[in-house]
Parts: structure tokens; sequence; C-alpha cells
């Protein structure tokens, strides 16, 4: 995400409360700090889509379109096969219109509109939820899976996206199912008077003013994790990240993350102690909100969102949201005392855009992206990959000075200013070294917690000893410490760590596309985005939830599963230079 944004507090809040309304919607949601509704569902062992059978997909569909693939299932479909999608295309529909009155809400709506459109928005979640509930459903998943076996039985060739996309959906249904009424409703009270509770503990600065219905969120989100596990025997916790991050055990998010942080603790020592610092300069001055907005609608035009399906609005807190691929939004906001926020701020939503865009176009959730991680990698790759190499200010540094009167700073100079490092207390100003650190803490915390390692109440003090550890600081209160973050009100309990997975994909992802593209910076230079975005979609968008996890798709597209190195190389090898490390 936006490492540098201050407005992602609330937009991940946005996004929190969303979340269960949208679920089973096949909508698109991702605010700021990334994401989409009901991602990320765990496969059950009956159900299981082995990585062979994923990469024998993926490889079928090299040779042709999504579209195509999707055309070709639908006429080949069994009769039951079509009465499912059209069961399931007509729940994404109503979804899709809820969204657009959200969009409205948040971006036109006039404020007296609220209470009708709080209705409006109510009357359309609960036909939603009646439809996706409703058990003449899974009788249309069931009559769907027994036809296509017959047809497997019989040797007939059965599209393997059939096969996919009902066991996806066979599994949604059964955990939602698993979910106690009573249980589900306690949880959606529960967010709004956590949410309550955590904005007064934050103006107070009091962490014990949350603590007791802090302990009721985690024992909530654990009570539903564990309703949706059924009788299998997966962990409590990897069942609460497989929710956010599809396949992604926390012994693997361990093994990555420790390799993260023993690389970047010293490196930032190092960085921080350096004499040679860059100059902020660049960023300051007065800088037309106009002027400003026409700059990035067309440099994320250049970079490959497409204006012909989407639009680029203004919003108190930016988001993209996805009404389909021929349909998907941005917002931006913008300061008049500094320029690099809201150009960073569009380019990062204009990644997850992209991403959205060029998703299949079955309504359907095979056609959706596969998890938060990879949604987080789309967004950082254009951010940081591009958006903040020396090759980008080369090509971009002239349009800052068609765009803002009396700018004479060179490339050099501005790339060095949006790549500056000052270490502070609050995740969402982090610089892109010192943010990891600030995952990894969160990580730790919750897992210490859900695992009986450590108590609620006892949540400050040990914030505060990793900030020391990890990054060198004294946090001074909670508000800075433990309460800068909305996530745990929500009963996002899993939510951190794609953050961090998502910088380190982009990462590996920017390793192979050079790799593929040996003139990659260079295009960058000359402001050629088209191969870059096209190799993306090849490598990532266009597979939608056929993978079985993000380390199956990079195994299949990349050769090697999620490998930290490539991060890790990028932050060194960038920042020794930056700061004349020796």
């Amino acid at each position: 995400m936006i490492v540098c944004s201050s407005s992602k507090v609330a937009n991940i809040f946005l996004f929190l409360i969303s979340l269960l309304s949208m679920m089973s919607t096949g909508i698109s949601w991702i605010p700021s700090p990334g994401f989409r509704r009901n991602v990320a569902k765990l496969i059950t062992k009956s159900t299981l889509i082995t990585m062979a059978e994923q990469t024998s997909t993926a490889r079928r569909m090299a040779s042709t379109s999504t579209t195509e693939a999707t055309e070709t299932s639908q006429s080949t479909a069994t009769p039951a096969y079509n009465n499912l999608v059209k069961q399931l295309s007509a729940i994404t529909q109503l979804g899709r219109c809820k969204a657009v009155l959200s969009y409205d809400q948040l971006v036109f709506m006039p404020s007296m509109a609220s209470g009708e459109r709080g209705a409006q928005l109510s009357a359309l979640a609960s036909i939603i939820h009646e439809k996706s509930t409703d058990s003449k459903l899974l009788e249309s998943i069931k009559e769907a899976q027994q036809e296509l076996q017959k047809m497997e039985d019989g040797d007939a060739d059965v599209d393997p996206d059939k096969s996919i996309l009902v066991e996806l959906e066979l599994d949604s249904f059964t955990k939602q199912s698993r979910v106690p009424a009573e249980l589900a409703a306690k949880a959606a009270s529960l967010e709004a008077s956590a949410y309550a509770a955590w904005v007064e503990a934050r103006e107070k600065s009091d962490f014990s003013l949350f603590s007791p219905v802090l302990k009721d969120c985690f024992q909530t989100a654990m009570d539903i994790a564990d309703a949706k596990r059924g009788e299998s025997d997966v962990p409590l916790y990897t069942q609460m990240l497989d929710e956010f991050e599809k396949g992604m055990a926390p012994e693997r998010i361990d093994d990555v993350f420790q390799e993260i942080k023993d690389a970047l603790v010293p490196l930032i020592a190092k960085v921080m102690e350096s004499k040679d610092k860059p100059s902020p300069s660049p960023l300051e001055g007065t800088f037309p909100i106009d002027a400003q907005q026409a700059l990035s609608e067309s440099i994320v035009k250049k970079l490959g969102f497409d204006g012909d399906k989407g639009r680029i609005d203004i919003s108190v807190h930016p988001f993209t949201i996805s009404f389909s691929p021929q349909d998907v939004r941005i917002t931006s906001r913008f300061r008049a005392d500094e320029w690099y926020q809201g150009l960073a701020g569009t380019i990062h939503e204009g990644g997850h855009a992209m991403y959205e865009q060029n998703l299949g176009s079955s309504p359907t959730s095979i056609d959706t992206a596969l998890s938060m991680g990879a949604h987080e990698s789309q967004s950082l790759f254009w951010e940081r990959h591009v958006g903040l190499s020396r090759s980008f200010w080369k090509w971009a540094t002239p349009l800052l000075k068609e765009n803002f009167e009396d700018y004479n700073y060179s490339p050099e100079e501005v790339y060095a200013a949006v790549n500056q490092v000052v270490k502070g207390f609050i995740r969402v100003e982090a610089d892109e070294l010192t943010y990891p650190l600030h995952v990894i803490l969160r990580y730790g915390i919750e897992k210490d917690v859900l695992l009986g390692n450590l108590d609620v109440d006892d949540i400050p003090q040990r914030w505060n000893n990793d900030m020391k550890t990890l990054l060198d600081m004294d946090v001074p209160n909670d508000a800075k410490g433990c309460l800068q973050d909305v996530h745990w009100s929500g009963l996002a309990i899993g939510y951190f760590p794609t953050y961090l997975i998502g910088s380190a994909t982009a990462a590996q992802l920017a390793h192979y596309c050079e790799k593929d593209i040996p003139d990659m910076y260079s295009k960058i230079e000359n402001g050629e985005f088209d191969d870059i975005k096209a190799w993306l979609t090849d490598k990532i968008h266009r597979h939608g939830r056929r993978y079985q996890s993000l380390d199956a798709m990079l195994q299949d597209q990349l050769g090697e599963p999620l490998n930290p190195k490539y991060f890790i190389k990028y932050l060194t090898d960038k920042y020794s230079d930056l700061y004349k490390l020796e």
C-alpha cells in the first residue's frame, strides 16, 4: 500500500465495514490499504485442487484469452452448470448494484441523503444474503458437481474452469453455512461497537478503554474461524490467515518475515547513521490542486489504466472499486502544500484498478483476484518499482515542470526526495524501507494473542518493546502505538501480513519482469509501459482464482514460489546507493 499516506487508517475502516455485507457478491472493493470481498477461502480436503491440476489449467489457458475460455466453457456446459452460473451471475449483479450505491455515497451523494441511502443498501444486502444462502443454490452447486463428475467418468473433456468454479462455490457456501446466525449477528454488532470504543480510546490515548472490547473481537473472530473450519484439523490462525491470503500458513510467513527482518534491521540502522541524506525540498511548495489532478490522471492513464473502462474522482479517502472489468473506479485526494502524496496514491490505486480491468469477464468467483497479497503486489509494483525508480523520474520530472510553475528540480533530486527514509511511529506514514518492520510487529502480536502466548492487556508493553527492538524508537503514548490501526476492531485478524507479502511479491515480479524485458527501465525512462502491463496481465491478472495460492501461481508463472531475497536485494541495493553506504 501507499506507506506514506495518512489516509489509510480511515480507508481500512471503509473496507472492514463493507467486508461482511459484500461477501459472496462478486464485488471488488479495494480501499487504499487494498482489498476486496470474500477472497482467499480455504479449500477443504474433500475439494482440494492440487497444484498439478492448477498448473495444467494455467498452461491450457496460455493459448487463449480468459474471455474466449469463458465463452467456450458456457457453450459446452451441462444444463446444471448453466443454471448454477445463472444464479451466481444474478447474485453478482445485485452486488454490483449495491456497490454503485456505495460509490455514490462516498463520492457524490449529498450529506442529507445518508438515511435513505442506508435503507437502500440494507434492502439490497438482505436480498443478496437471501440468495447467497438459499438452499436452492447449494442444490445447484451439487447438481453441477455431479454432472461434471459423470462427464469425467465417461472420459469427456471437461473444462477445468468449470470444476474449479464449482469447488470454489461449494467451499464458500459450506463455510458460510457453518457460521451460526447468532454468531454472524454478534460479529456485525461488535464491529460497530468496537469501532466506537477504538475511536474513543485513540482520542484519549488510553488502551485500557479498548482492551475489554478487543478481547471480545479476538474471541469472536476465533469463534467464526472455528465454525468455518468445521471438523478439519486446520490450525485456527491458519484458517484466519486463509480468509485473506489463501494457502499461506503462519509457518511459511514466519520464514519469509524472519529473513526480511534479519536483513532490514541492520540496513535501516546504517541508513539512519548516514550523513548523505536526501533533501525533501522538491516535494515542498504550493501546487494547485487542479494541476495535480491533471498530472496524476495523465500519468496513471499512461501507465495503463483504461479510461474507457473506468473513471477517476476525488474523495476524502482514496480507494478503488470495481463493478466489472469494464467499469473500475479509483479516487484520489490532493494537498496544495505537497504534490507527491496525491500522485503516489493515484498510481497505487491505478495498480489495483489495472488488476481489476484485466481479470476475466465472467461474473463468477473464478474471475476475481486471487488474494489480498496478490492485489497489493500489483499496486506496489507500479507505485514502487515503477513510480519510485530513477528511470521513472527521468521521464516524469519534465511533466512536473510543465504542470507546476517555477519547478526547477532535476530528476535526480526528485528521485532522492521521494525515496527519503524517515523513521516514525505511524505505519501508514512509513517509507518503503521501514514499513516492513511495522507489519512484522503487528503480525507477531496478533499471532501470539491467538496462540495464547500474549494477553490482550499486555499488548501496549509488547508493542513498545518491539518498536524499540526493531526501529530503536520509544513510543510516547498509545495513540502513536498500539491504538493507531483499526483492523482488529473490525475483526480483520490475519490481514496485516498481506501488506508485506504484497511488497515481497512486487519485488519478485519486478525482478522477473526485467529478466523477460531486459530494457524494462529504458522503456520506463521513455514513458513506454505497454509491455510491462501486458507482462503483468499474462503472469497475474488473467488467472483470477485458478490457483490454490500465491505460492502456486508464482511457482508456475515465475518458476519459484514467493522468495524474499528479491525484496531484500531491491531495498539493499537501492538505499545503499542513495545513502552512499559502504
